[in-house]
């Protein structure tokens, strides 16, 4: 069974970023200790700085909200380049004042793979679960690096990355040769659990696959279509992101 997502259009970017940055704000003003999880990548930039800025004029305190990470490379540490928990860092948890022990990161380099997945889905849960979910889409309608084919209930797992997900990473780190070939990421199972989600698409790259996730069928093979089967999902995107 499938239900109504929230979308909203807007003319802008930035206009994008305000409008999830008012949705968080609103979880983070409810509960003081909420738990946000946060996805790296282009699209949620904006919406990071717009609740930094909230966060230094006084009118947002997020002095005691949590983090959890959504994915990070396999076999990578937090202090390589390429750490997705670095970039995290530098881009929300730094700005947003959330240190690393109120954050439930996911180890790359941890010795026992399969033990991390498990300590993190642990924690997530004797944490009492997650209020917000930002998360981006990608071009083959991953969520996180929950790669298609990807069930619902897909646990926190290691996962080998798709061609298409190692190609549009290859910019960040300066060729393919350097991304990493396998992830760990939290399960599509802890993602849809979440109170609340909201996804932030932008760019005329991603307008084929967001009319995809909200419009073809509820599949495995299109990981961003389970959306569609909870609740208390929005979507934020620009008008290039929307008519292509």
């Amino acid at each position: 069974m499938t239900v109504k997502i929230t979308l909203f259009v807007s003319d802008t970017a930035e206009e994008v970023a305000r409008g999830a940055a008012d949705d968080a704000s609103e979880v983070i003003r409810t509960d003081k200790r909420a738990a946000v999880m946060f996805a790296v990548g282009e699209s949620p930039t904006g919406l990071y700085a717009e609740l930094a800025d909230r966060r230094r004029s006084g009118t947002l305190d997020t002095s005691r909200i949590r983090a959890v990470q959504l994915d990070e490379y396999l076999g990578v540490a937090a202090e390589d380049e390429r750490s997705f928990y670095g970039w995290l860092r530098r881009e929300a948890l730094d700005p947003l004042g959330i240190p690393l022990e109120r954050t439930t990161a996911l180890h790359g380099d941890a010795p026992d793979a399969v033990a991390e997945c498990a300590r993190y889905e642990r924690a997530v849960k004797e944490g009492g679960g997650i209020d917000v979910a930002i998360l981006g889409i990608g071009t083959n309608g991953h969520l996180g690096f929950n790669e298609p084919p990807s069930d619902a209930t897909a646990p926190t797992r290691v996962v080998q990355l798709a061609d298409e997900t190692i190609e549009s990473n290859a910019r960040y780190w300066g060729g393919r040769e350097r991304v990493p070939t396998r992830g760990i990421t939290a399960g599509m199972r802890v993602i849809l659990a979440a109170r609340r989600i909201v996804v932030v698409v932008t760019g005329p790259l991603k307008s084929e696959i967001l009319h995809r996730a909200l419009e073809d069928e509820v599949t495995a093979d299109l990981p961003a279509s389970w959306l569609r089967t909870v609740p208390n999902v929005r979507v934020y995107c620009d008008r290039a992101a929307w008519d292509g």
